[in-house]
């Protein structure tokens, strides 16, 4: 257990992408099984410990310990799993020396029942060093925060391995911790573990944004376009009897679209972007789509109210056939084909965009035909379908972010490298008569801004508080102080959720207004004319 909490220490303290992948390619060359299949399981969430949640650690702890003073402690650090990890009182002395491994402490969570597992978590609380309670209480309450995503984890596995990381990609929803099968093949004891479940993800294949001077050297008519939905990239895989949906990054998502896969009467593999609505007559906005996300199951009712479908962009495997190698011309002609027979209320194509030269065509990113496009993307015709971001082959050109003044109204600390810094901003507009003007909360953001800038932001935080909600910060905000953000984002859509009648996609802080006064940021009618 202590390697596997020396490995989080030194990835929390490590910021270099380069620097990670060391550290865990170490790890698993010089930790046994299962050990290290457990540890990767964590890393990449897949990981489940049932008995014990989140709530369950804080009972723990304010029966050890003043319940105010530890939230204060709380504030202070940021993290809960270090927090707990600090005040946790140091158990009497053990004439033990057994350090348990990090298989024995995840079989004795989860075996545990929900009545034992907090006695249970105490115990190996109590058994544990600083570190070694860290690396448990993040082993329960899920979601590490150590600077090291799904994808960082398989590359190391093929950096480790000496192989390609799409073929770890490929593998890996036919694979279940402690993953033994795959170490055994990464260390040439064993034949890569193929074909041990049907309806694999494939690495999907991503685009380079255009950056200034880019189109200069492509022959328009070496590409061709279609427009970029604002939806979310999915892969629809029907194989040998077996339906899934996998988001981008392989995330099976099945359950929370039962519709769209029961249409799945198909044998291929599509591309594609996930929508709600009913084609052609209507497409839903990603408000309306975001009903139906990150949910196990949904019922009938949102089903019926926003009905899923998938805009086909590439196909990747048709039958027996792997398609991937094909140049894009090809597996167009292809997918036309077999769009053509499926079901157009739930599959229907891309349609491609003509262009004669690059002015043209931005035109059209600039004035999109429909309100969640959101630009377009350009492909060479040429092209195979290659897993991750190959320079050259696709691009996408957005169409350029809205942008709002806005006045900070709230702060929140951050939570790792930023626990020490209120880094997520809440900001309003002014709504109301001229009057009796209100600021009115419209967006939440937690990037966009520098080091430097993260810091003034900061400052400011603490030198204008004027109320405390636990980890909240109400800030100075009215028509006679008040620190002017600039927000840019994607689109904006109606939320009767929210105060303002309005959400943002994707806000960010693009830029310090500190020489506009807070009197002169935007109000809601800015906002509510560009829904209408």
């Amino acid at each position: 257990m202590n390697r596997f909490a020396e490995l989080l220490d030194r990835l929390v303290l490590t910021p270099s992408r380069n620097g990670k992948l060391t550290l865990l390619v170490d790890y698993f060359r010089a930790v046994e099984d299962p050990d290290r299949g457990l540890a990767l399981a964590a890393i990449t969430g897949d990981l489940t410990i049932a008995a014990v949640k989140p709530a369950m650690l804080r009972a723990l702890v304010t029966e050890r310990m003043d319940p105010v003073l530890f939230g204060y402690s709380y504030d202070y650090v940021g993290d809960l799993a270090e927090t707990v990890s600090l005040v946790w009182p140091e158990a009497e002395p053990s004439d033990s020396s057994h350090d348990p491994t990090l298989a024995e402490v995840v079989q004795a969570l989860q075996s545990a029942s929900r009545s034992d597992g907090p006695r249970v978590l105490a115990a190996l609380l109590d058994a544990a060093d600083v570190s070694a309670r860290f690396a448990i209480i993040k082993l329960v309450t899920g979601g590490l925060r150590i600077g090291v995503t799904a994808r960082l984890a398989k590359q190391a596995l093929a950096d480790f391995g000496k192989v390609d990381v799409a073929e770890i990609e490929e593998l890996w929803h036919g694979l279940e911790p402690p993953y033994r099968p795959l170490f055994a093949w990464l260390e040439g004891k064993a034949p890569k573990p193929e074909k041990l479940a049907a309806a694999l993800f494939r690495p999907v294949m991503l685009s380079n944004p255009v950056e200034d001077r880019d189109l200069e050297k492509l022959d328009p008519a070496d590409y061709a376009a279609e427009w970029k939905w604002d939806g979310i990239r999915v892969q629809v895989v029907s194989e040998r009897g077996v339906r899934r949906l996998y988001s981008r990054t392989g995330d099976d998502v099945s359950g929370a679209f039962p519709d769209l896969v029961r249409a799945v009467d198909f044998e291929a593999v599509l591309d594609g972007e996930l929508l709600v609505g009913r084609p052609p007559e209507w497409t839903g906005t990603f408000s309306d789509l975001q009903q139906r996300l990150n949910r196990k199951s949904v019922s009938p009712k949102i089903q019926s109210e926003f009905p899923a479908f998938v805009r086909c962009y590439d196909l990747l495997q048709l039958g027996e056939e792997d398609t991937r190698e094909l140049p894009l011309a090809q597996r167009r002609t292809k997918l036309e084909t077999l769009v053509a027979s499926l079901d157009p209320t739930r599959f229907d194509l891309s349609p491609q965009v003509a262009f004669s030269d690059w002015p043209a065509l931005d035109a059209l990113r600039t004035h999109p035909p429909h309100p969640i496009i959101e630009g377009v993307m350009i492909k060479r015709h040429d092209s195979p379908y290659l897993a991750g971001r190959p320079k050259g082959p696709w691009f996408k050109w957005k169409r350029d972010p809205f942008t709002v003044d806005a006045v900070l109204m709230y702060a929140q600390r951050g939570h790792g490298k930023r626990s020490s810094y209120y880094s997520d901003f809440t900001f309003g507009v002014w709504s109301g008569p001229e009057d009796a003007t209100e600021l009115v909360p419209v967006g939440k953001a937690y990037f966009g801004f520098t080091d430097e800038e993260l810091r003034q932001l900061d400052k400011y935080v603490r030198d204008n508080t004027i109320e405390r909600f636990g980890p909240v910060r109400s800030v100075r905000a009215d028509r006679q102080q008040g620190l002017v953000l600039e927000i840019a984002f994607e689109g904006l859509n109606r939320s009767t959720r929210h105060r303002s009648g309005v959400a943002m996609r994707f806000p960010r802080i693009s830029r310090l207004r500190w020489d506009k006064p807070a009197a002169e940021a935007d109000r809601i009618e800015t906002l509510t004319a560009m829904l209408d």
